[in-house]
């Protein structure tokens, strides 16, 4: 969504000055309008309420005993004692608002006591979270021809030792995880302003990009049997193999290759016209294919890191790769209701 403003100004002043004609004007405003988005500021607004809601919502409390009995179906050994939905609400809570397992606990007692048979400790919600099976697009979008941006950020294993790292130029020893991405920009084209996460893999920081762009692809068109038309990246996936790969699977690659690339017969036919229409007029290729729309998964990136921060509390690996899906199935569900 984006505010218009400073553009009126900039007519506003042509105009006066004589320099902009009436039907220019309006040929202007109307392709402003088609390019731009207009904010509902009140519907924005109750959307960043509902945001609140779903945080300390224990709605799902309505349904506790049915879906206990329906997890305990055939269980061998201790019953479950609390629903996998009652732990993701803790799990949400938890990432946003950045808390550690005791306090979480601490959440529980002062929102839902008297409201459901016990509270759990914190090391039962520390277990029963990093056990959950979380999905990062639980809904399928239901169309076809989707256009999917990828591309990968870091994230920092720990939020310690900033200062020391900045005054004695020390390299940070711990380490960053890789999280590549796959966003559904299909709404883009129809001036919608969701950008929905479809699919996510966390690797660490060595992992090359072009290594992860089939599991995701993968994931996508044929776990959540999504019709893929385009996939849209930056140089980091310029690849043959990766041409090839998306060729198979009936995708066209809008791929940025790399300044040096040549045309080589051993090269796929699609990277070589890429390559061809690249080196003679880049500016050309990238209107034609809207490569300029890849930017749409660095917003999500940003909206990420300034949602739950640049790190991770988790120390164990596989709780840290448990909290991104966390993160990234709470992002899902806030721009849902956006």
């Amino acid at each position: 969504m984006y505010t218009i403003g400073s553009n009126y100004l900039c007519i506003y002043i042509l105009q006066k000055s004589g320099l902009l004609h009436d039907s220019l004007l309006l040929t202007y405003l109307a392709n402003l309008l088609q390019l731009y988005y207009v904010i509902n500021w009140r519907k924005y607004n109750q959307s960043l309420v509902k945001r609140g809601e779903i945080m300390l919502g224990f709605d799902i409390i309505d349904n506790w005993d049915n879906e206990l009995e329906e997890m305990n179906k055939g269980k061998v050994g201790e019953p479950y004692h609390y629903p996998n939905s009652f732990l993701l609400l803790l799990g949400y809570a938890r990432v946003y608002f950045h808390l550690p397992f005791r306090q979480t606990e601490g959440i529980v007692r002062s929102h839902a006591e008297n409201k459901i048979p016990s509270i759990p400790d914190y090391s039962t919600i520390d277990r029963r979270i990093n056990k959950l099976d979380i999905h990062v697009n639980n809904n399928k979008l239901g169309v076809n021809d989707v256009i999917i941006a990828i591309d990968s950020t870091g994230i920092k294993v720990t939020n310690r030792g900033e200062w020391m790292r900045h005054k004695w130029h020390c390299k940070n020893r711990k380490g960053y995880l890789k999280i590549h991405v796959a966003v559904d920009i299909s709404g883009r084209k129809k001036n919608e302003k969701k950008a929905k996460i479809l699919s996510l893999n966390v690797t660490i920081e060595e992992v090359h990009d072009s290594k992860v762009l089939p599991i995701l692809v993968h994931d996508i068109v044929r776990k959540q049997n999504i019709d893929a038309n385009t996939v849209i990246a930056d140089g980091s996936y310029d690849n043959n193999k990766i041409f090839q790969f998306l060729s198979f699977n009936n995708i066209k690659p809008v791929i940025k290759v790399r300044k040096n690339a040549r045309i080589r017969n051993d090269n796929h036919y699609k990277r070589n016209i890429a390559v061809v229409e690249q080196n003679t007029d880049f500016n050309k290729w990238k209107d034609s294919v809207s490569y300029g729309q890849r930017w749409i998964v660095e917003s999500v990136f940003s909206s990420m890191k300034r949602m739950f921060g640049e790190c991770v509390s988790a120390v164990k690996y596989p709780n840290m790769v448990k909290e991104i899906m966390l993160k990234a199935s709470l992002y899902n569900l806030f721009t849902s209701i956006t």
